[in-house]
């Protein structure tokens, strides 16, 4: 049986896969599942980001949430970091939050915090999925069903986390490319708060323009306004990019350049490492992590543990092992010191709070890290199995036999869209690219389909 929930909840096309009846009854099912440790009182969480969908989404969620007898907090449009941080300071049953992240805007998803701000477990999760059409279900009426409150006066709570956790940083500009999403408002008032001058892009309640050409999936917005700044002779600027839900960020650094997740994981491990407190001095990152991550915190005297790819595992990881510090390449960096999840803006505020008591500019902390040549061709297929097809899977081992100990690759199916990823890294550009382009050109062969992402 194909589970409902993937690596980051349950995600698809508005409307086609994800629609208002499946959303109705993941949130009946949800609020019950939920009820077996969560007092009846506890209400239900609910944020969203700015798609279209959300909505439609939203208010399926609320009916099937309330027609079990469960209450909902609603927040409106928040980053999903954000439902995180209420659902533990509110004492919430649960969270949801209605979000594709950084899909296309067609997509959406829907995704649970438990009430300790962690999201459910795959027993949980598999629990839900299997209660959907469960006749038992509770239906109560009259004052027994549950009731919608909208309490966006709640976000302020996780403003003031952000806030907290950062530096005064007068004498900063600060560009915010909030990528059309859930952080449009939250996002730029922060940093105003901070002190900083902020300009903020891409900016508004606008779901039809979620991630398109902007944001921590497209740079060349925020580089250009930056490296505008620069240009009129701003040595104090640096900009963010979040995707649509804001649980990751990239940035663009004070020479113009762009640093990912693996930067920023340096930059904050090796700060907490030099004040003795990173547990373990280690951080969790993936596979997906540049080999010149591994090398540059190697030589700052910190391990380097890789999970699968998908925050869900490197968050598994860091519980297992007792770490404190993760995070993906895409951005998403979960500090358990400061939230339950990724979260693009807390790692924002951090990482410019660094740059700012040190008296360094970001370019010169990540400076450490050089990063080896790496490729990432997405391949759209019908089938995400592919992978493991006989002729794909003899390409990988020939590609590995090539690239020996001066490189590697890495084939995985996308745990949210179909695609099937090829990353490889080499010494050169040429043989990377080489490598890349043979192993997706018998993807391509093998699911009979010549579409890329």
């Amino acid at each position: 049986m194909t589970r409902l929930f993937g690596t980051d909840g349950v995600r698809g096309v508005a409307n086609a896969d994800l629609t208002p009846e499946l959303a109705f009854a993941i949130g009946r099912a949800g609020a019950a599942v939920i009820a077996h440790a969560a007092s009846p009182e506890m209400p239900i969480v609910i944020g969203r980001d700015t798609r279209i969908s959300g909505t439609m989404l939203e208010a399926a969620m609320i009916a099937g949430i309330t027609s079990t007898g469960r209450n909902v907090v609603l927040l409106g449009v928040v980053p999903t970091p954000c439902v995180a941080a209420v659902t533990v300071s509110l004492g919430a049953a649960a969270g949801v939050m209605i979000s594709a992240s950084h899909n296309p805007i067609e997509d959406n998803g829907i995704k649970f915090f438990g009430p300790d701000g962690f999201k459910l477990s795959d027993a949980v999760e598999d629990e839900i999925g299997e209660r959907l059409d469960d006749p038992t279900l509770p239906r109560p009426t009259h004052t027994g069903i549950g009731v919608a409150t909208p309490r966006p006066e709640l976000a302020e709570r996780y403003v003031a986390m952000l806030v907290a956790a950062g530096s005064d940083l007068s004498g900063w500009t600060i560009v915010v490319d909030a990528a059309y999403g859930a952080a449009f408002r939250i996002g730029p008032q922060v940093f105003d708060r901070l002190g900083a001058r902020v300009i903020a892009i891409n900016a508004a309640d606008d779901g039809s323009r979620i991630n398109v050409g902007c944001g921590a999936t497209d740079l060349a917005m925020l580089q250009a306004t930056v490296r505008a700044e620069i240009a009129r002779g701003n040595s104090r600027v640096a900009g963010v990019a979040l995707d649509g839900d804001a649980d990751r960020s990239k940035f663009v650094d004070e020479a113009g350049s762009v640093l990912d997740g693996d930067h920023a994981l340096l930059i904050l491990a090796r700060d907490r490492h030099e004040r003795g407190a990173l547990p373990g001095d280690a951080v969790v990152a993936t596979v997906m992590s540049n080999v010149g991550l591994e090398r540059a915190l190697e030589r700052a005297g910190i391990g380097l543990l890789r999970a699968a790819v998908g925050d869900r595992y490197v968050l598994e990881t860091m519980r297992a092992g007792g770490y404190r510090l993760g995070g993906e390449q895409s951005g998403h960096v979960i500090d358990l010191d400061r939230n339950t999840t990724g979260d693009g803006l807390m790692t924002a505020v951090t990482l410019f709070a660094i740059a700012a008591r040190s008296g360094l500019r970001l370019h010169d902390l990540a400076a450490t890290l050089t990063v080896f040549p790496q490729i990432l061709i997405n391949v759209r297929v019908g089938d995400r199995g592919i992978a493991g097809d006989p002729a794909v899977v003899a390409a990988v081992a020939a590609a590995e036999a090539r690239l020996g100990l001066a490189g590697r690759i890495l084939v995985r199916p996308s745990g949210t869209e179909p695609l099937v990823r090829v990353m490889v890294e080499a010494a050169d550009e040429a043989t990377t690219s080489e490598v890349a382009e043979t192993v997706a050109g018998v993807i391509r062969t093998a699911a009979g389909s010549i579409a890329e992402t």
